[in-house]
Protein backbone atom coordinates (compact mmCIF):
# COMPACT_ATOMS: atom_id res chain seq x y z
CA UNK A 1 0.00 0.00 0.00
CA UNK A 2 1.86 3.17 -0.96
CA UNK A 3 1.26 6.50 0.91
CA UNK A 4 -0.42 9.23 -0.71
CA UNK A 5 -1.97 12.83 0.57
CA UNK A 6 -4.61 12.03 -0.97
CA UNK A 7 -5.84 9.14 1.47
CA UNK A 8 -7.41 10.09 4.62
CA UNK A 9 -5.44 10.77 7.78
CA UNK A 10 -6.65 8.12 9.13
CA UNK A 11 -5.10 5.33 6.62
CA UNK A 12 -2.04 6.71 6.91
CA UNK A 13 -0.94 7.15 10.19
CA UNK A 14 -0.43 4.30 12.08
CA UNK A 15 -0.50 4.56 15.83
CA UNK A 16 1.93 2.50 17.84
CA UNK A 17 1.65 2.32 21.87
CA UNK A 18 4.42 2.99 23.51
CA UNK A 19 5.82 -0.20 25.24
CA UNK A 20 6.05 0.09 28.90
CA UNK A 21 9.25 1.08 30.47
CA UNK A 22 11.91 -1.40 32.34
CA UNK A 23 11.17 -1.73 35.91
CA UNK A 24 14.81 -2.92 36.94
CA UNK A 25 16.72 -0.52 39.26
CA UNK A 26 18.87 -0.92 41.77
CA UNK A 27 18.18 -1.55 45.12
CA UNK A 28 18.35 1.10 47.65
CA UNK A 29 18.87 0.69 51.15
CA UNK A 30 16.63 2.99 52.94
CA UNK A 31 16.88 1.87 56.45
CA UNK A 32 20.57 1.66 56.99
CA UNK A 33 23.83 3.66 56.22
CA UNK A 34 26.04 0.94 54.41
CA UNK A 35 26.86 0.78 51.41
CA UNK A 36 25.36 -2.92 49.68
CA UNK A 37 26.97 -4.70 46.84
CA UNK A 38 24.55 -3.53 43.50
CA UNK A 39 21.96 -5.74 43.53
CA UNK A 40 19.32 -5.81 40.95
CA UNK A 41 15.76 -5.79 41.47
CA UNK A 42 12.55 -6.22 39.38
CA UNK A 43 8.63 -6.74 39.52
CA UNK A 44 6.78 -6.27 43.00
CA UNK A 45 9.64 -5.19 44.74
CA UNK A 46 10.64 -2.30 42.19
CA UNK A 47 7.59 -1.41 42.48
CA UNK A 48 7.42 -0.92 46.21
CA UNK A 49 11.00 0.50 45.82
CA UNK A 50 9.79 3.38 43.61
CA UNK A 51 6.30 4.02 45.44
CA UNK A 52 8.74 4.11 49.27
CA UNK A 53 10.91 6.91 47.01
CA UNK A 54 8.53 8.75 45.43
CA UNK A 55 6.73 9.92 48.50
CA UNK A 56 9.84 10.38 50.17
CA UNK A 57 11.13 12.66 47.82
CA UNK A 58 9.59 16.64 47.79
CA UNK A 59 8.79 17.67 44.35
CA UNK A 60 10.37 20.84 43.11
CA UNK A 61 12.83 20.34 45.33
CA UNK A 62 16.13 18.45 43.65
CA UNK A 63 16.90 19.72 40.50
CA UNK A 64 17.85 16.31 38.88
CA UNK A 65 14.17 15.36 38.75
CA UNK A 66 11.18 17.00 37.11
CA UNK A 67 7.93 18.54 38.54
CA UNK A 68 6.08 14.92 37.82
CA UNK A 69 8.60 13.51 40.17
CA UNK A 70 8.15 13.30 43.81
CA UNK A 71 5.37 14.27 46.59
CA UNK A 72 4.38 17.45 48.00
CA UNK A 73 3.87 16.22 51.37
CA UNK A 74 6.51 18.63 52.72
CA UNK A 75 4.27 21.88 51.92
CA UNK A 76 1.62 20.27 54.41
CA UNK A 77 4.14 20.61 57.45
CA UNK A 78 3.07 23.52 59.63
CA UNK A 79 -0.40 24.19 57.86
CA UNK A 80 -3.14 25.28 60.07
CA UNK A 81 -5.41 22.56 58.76
CA UNK A 82 -8.65 20.89 60.54
CA UNK A 83 -7.96 17.15 60.49
CA UNK A 84 -10.30 16.60 58.33
CA UNK A 85 -9.03 18.51 55.82
CA UNK A 86 -5.20 17.59 56.05
CA UNK A 87 -6.31 14.01 55.83
CA UNK A 88 -7.40 14.81 52.76
CA UNK A 89 -4.71 16.82 51.08
CA UNK A 90 -2.43 13.92 52.49
CA UNK A 91 -4.63 11.50 50.10
CA UNK A 92 -4.52 14.19 47.10
CA UNK A 93 -0.81 14.68 47.92
CA UNK A 94 0.17 10.74 47.71
CA UNK A 95 -2.55 9.62 45.05
CA UNK A 96 -1.19 12.77 42.97
CA UNK A 97 2.94 11.72 43.54
CA UNK A 98 1.71 8.08 42.66
CA UNK A 99 -0.08 8.21 39.83
CA UNK A 100 2.41 10.25 37.19
CA UNK A 101 3.95 6.07 37.36
CA UNK A 102 2.48 4.84 34.82
CA UNK A 103 2.90 1.15 35.82
CA UNK A 104 -0.11 2.67 38.92
CA UNK A 105 -3.63 2.81 37.26
CA UNK A 106 -5.34 3.60 40.78
CA UNK A 107 -4.25 4.47 44.56
CA UNK A 108 -7.13 4.25 47.27
CA UNK A 109 -7.84 2.64 50.58
CA UNK A 110 -6.06 5.26 52.76
CA UNK A 111 -5.53 4.87 56.19
CA UNK A 112 -3.60 7.80 57.87
CA UNK A 113 -2.79 7.82 61.41
CA UNK A 114 -0.33 9.90 63.33
CA UNK A 115 1.94 8.90 66.55
CA UNK A 116 4.27 11.33 67.99
CA UNK A 117 6.00 13.05 65.50
CA UNK A 118 5.72 10.10 62.76
CA UNK A 119 2.71 9.81 60.19
CA UNK A 120 1.97 6.14 58.87
CA UNK A 121 -0.19 6.43 55.49
CA UNK A 122 -1.34 3.04 54.70
CA UNK A 123 -2.94 2.87 50.98
CA UNK A 124 -3.62 0.36 48.44
CA UNK A 125 -1.99 0.46 44.94
CA UNK A 126 -3.48 -0.98 41.35
CA UNK A 127 -0.83 -1.74 38.69
CA UNK A 128 -1.90 -3.85 36.00
CA UNK A 129 -2.83 -7.85 37.40
CA UNK A 130 -1.16 -6.78 40.66
CA UNK A 131 -3.09 -5.29 44.09
CA UNK A 132 -0.14 -3.93 46.85
CA UNK A 133 -1.18 -2.76 50.52
CA UNK A 134 1.86 -0.72 51.51
CA UNK A 135 2.33 1.88 54.35
CA UNK A 136 5.05 4.84 54.11
CA UNK A 137 6.39 6.48 57.56
CA UNK A 138 7.05 9.72 57.42
CA UNK A 139 9.21 11.26 60.60
CA UNK A 140 9.21 14.75 62.00
CA UNK A 141 5.55 15.92 60.59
Amino acid sequence: MALSPLQPREERVVQIAAPPSPSRTYALDFDGDELLRPVMIDGDEALRQAIRKTIATARYRYLIYDGQYGCELERLLGEVLSPELLNLEIKRAVREALLADERIQDVGGFDIRREGDMLFIAFTVKSGHLTLKEEVAIGNV
